[in-house]
């Protein structure tokens, strides 16, 4: 993954220092301008990356997002797994998670569909207990 990384490849609007080191700047970050490592791509072309030396404890790791309205459910399970800093070896190096997708894994991202007219409405089966009151205001 790290040979997909050019000098001339683009990272958030700033262009790539050297070919393993790079400085982001992304609306994902909230304006927080971050060097590190390219640790790689999943296949959503989300980037991620690691600076062990310059940041604080459990905030050494990042997602560049390939798409500006970005959603935490576009994270591969790998991904997420070493992001969410459950697991220490990124997808690349885990021997089980290049496998691909699995029988059980949905082939392509689904996006959240919450607070949008497609999100799922409940809806009851049940006669309701109750009826409303409508307030009459007698003629004066």
């Amino acid at each position: 993954m790290l040979s997909d990384a050019g000098k001339g490849e683009a990272c958030g609007g700033v262009k790539w220092i050297l070919t393993r080191r790079a400085i982001c700047c992304n609306s994902t970050l909230v304006s927080d301008t971050k060097a590190g490592t390219l640790i790689g791509v999943d296949r959503y072309g989300n980037k991620y990356f690691e600076n062990m030396e310059e940041e604080l404890p459990l905030r050494t790791r990042w997602v560049d997002y390939k798409e500006k309205e970005y959603d935490p459910s576009q994270l591969e399970p790998g991904w997420h797994a070493w992001i969410s800093y459950m697991v220490d070896a990124p997808p690349t190096a885990d021997k089980i998670m290049q496998t691909g997708v699995r029988s059980w894994e949905l082939p392509e991202h689904r996006p959240n569909l919450t607070l949008s007219r497609a999100a799922f409405k409940t809806y009851s089966t049940t006669r309701p207990k109750y009826s409303a009151w409508t307030p009459v205001a007698a003629p004066r």
